[in-house]
């Protein structure tokens, strides 16, 4: 059974050692979706929304977020990043948006969370934007996508 490594051997939380670590260049992608009454992304796309440019606003969130990843989530280690970009694309097939983020460093621990944060807020985001429009929205499939750096490797979801 592979042990957690934010909890001592009593089973309290804590954040984890690494120290030891050397620092290696990391990258991770995150993808979301906020689903959507068809108007409403009609509405956007018009730019006739109460509150203007909801997917510049969103993506602005988004990188805002995955910057105070740490201040939000007790045991994740503040990172210095070397990028964040996320990205809110319009999906008639949804409907609704997808967004997308990426994120990289050069350090000793992972950015999987700081781009799963930088997801969830843009999400969030077009939600607090719309939601005087659209009461139906509904966010989901948050997940990391695929990640590079460290001692774990590579990792890509596939496709299922």
């Amino acid at each position: 059974m592979t042990r957690l490594t934010h909890l001592d051997d009593e089973g309290r939380a804590r954040m984890v050692d690494v120290s030891g670590k050397e620092p290696t260049a990391r990258v991770a992608t995150a993808e979301g979706t906020l689903s959507c009454a068809r108007e409403t992304l009609d509405q956007v796309r018009a730019g006739t929304t109460p509150k203007g440019s909801v997917v510049g606003t969103a993506e602005l969130a988004g990188v805002m977020a995955a910057k105070r990843t740490a201040d939000l989530i007790p045991l994740c280690h503040p990172l210095p990043l070397t990028k964040a970009e996320v990205r809110v694309e319009l999906d008639d097939d949804l409907p609704g948006f997808h967004v997308t983020a990426q994120v990289k460093t050069t350090g000793v621990t992972g950015v999987e969370m700081e781009a799963l944060t930088a997801v969830s807020i843009a999400c969030l985001t077009l939600f607090d934007m719309l939601k005087a429009i659209d009461r139906t929205m509904v966010i989901g499939a948050i997940q990391v996508t695929c990640k590079s750096g460290g001692k774990s490797g590579d990792w890509k979801r596939s496709q299922a």
